[in-house]
């Protein structure tokens, strides 16, 4: 059975947790987290709805690169929903991690994905952080892991938190829970995010620098998606071999794709920045 190459809008799903738009002109796909009242904690709804839009934008061909970002004013999200029951098999060998459904990567999911901060990123929240592949939050955004002080272990967030941030800062943010918040201005200098915006102008700047990547060749940047976060799981000279594999298989495919009329981007009024 042939996979679809693109999502026909009206198959898309009315999802209860998230909102999916696809901006077909631009080749840019938006996942908004859309629970504002609950602030954008994740229960197995959003978790089940998650796993299907990424499953959803990775077989759309008219999809190049995703938009992570929530609705609300006061956080992007605050992790697990504690007020509701999550659902966890009776065997404690079938249990899951709920980051498994959060994460593109997991999913192999490997279009490059932006995602925009404000408010509140605490906990669970940090795989969406740890997952994506340009991060960037506005001058409100504040970056905690509540869970020591819940009483909680934290084991899973801080490890993929160490690689976008380091041993030191992970251990840091982990031990001290709900004393230590950190600010846009600190998660940029230690490399939690890459740029800071102006609330306003967040979700803006976030779709701009979509677009900016989709107007790229899909296969070139996909492979890079790959090819770089599989690199984490690999010995140095491993991931070498792996890469060169991948450029010699993505390369042509890219360049063809470079050539075609179709790759001429729509919006060349915007403007490289320089950072």
């Amino acid at each position: 059975m042939a996979l679809p190459t693109a999502v026909d809008e009206s198959a898309i799903p009315e999802f209860e947790t998230i909102l999916l738009d696809v901006d077909a002109d631009h080749h840019v796909a938006t996942i908004t987290l859309n629970r504002p009242d609950r602030l954008n904690a994740f229960d197995r709804t959003m978790c089940n709805e998650m796993r299907e839009a990424w499953s959803l934008v990775k077989f759309d061909e008219r999809v190049h690169a995703v938009v992570l970002r929530a609705a609300g004013d006061r956080a992007f999200s605050t992790g697990l929903d504690i007020k509701s029951v999550y659902g966890q098999p009776d065997n404690i060998w079938n249990h899951e991690d709920p980051g498994e459904l959060l994460s593109p990567k997991w999913q192999k999911m490997w279009k490059p994905v932006v995602c925009a901060i404000h408010g509140m990123c605490t906990a669970g929240a940090l795989y969406f952080v740890n997952e994506s592949d340009v991060v960037i939050c506005s001058t409100d955004a504040t970056f905690f892991d509540s869970h020591v002080s819940a009483g909680l272990v934290s084991a899973l967030e801080p490890v993929g938190l160490m690689r976008r941030v380091g041993l030191g800062e992970s251990l840091r943010i982990a031990l001290m829970g709900n004393d230590e918040r950190v600010s846009a201005d600190t998660a940029l200098r230690i490399g939690l995010v890459t740029e800071i915006s102006s609330r306003e102008q967040l979700w803006i700047r976030a779709h701009e620098i979509a677009v900016q990547i989709a107007a790229k060749p899909p296969t070139a940047t996909q492979g890079t998606v790959k090819a770089i976060w599989e690199s984490l799981d690999k010995p140095y000279r491993a991931a070498m071999d792996q890469g060169l594999i991948y450029t010699r298989l993505g390369n042509p495919i890219a360049k063809d794709e470079l050539a075609a009329p179709s790759a001429q981007p729509a919006h060349d009024t915007i403007r490289p920045r320089i950072r």
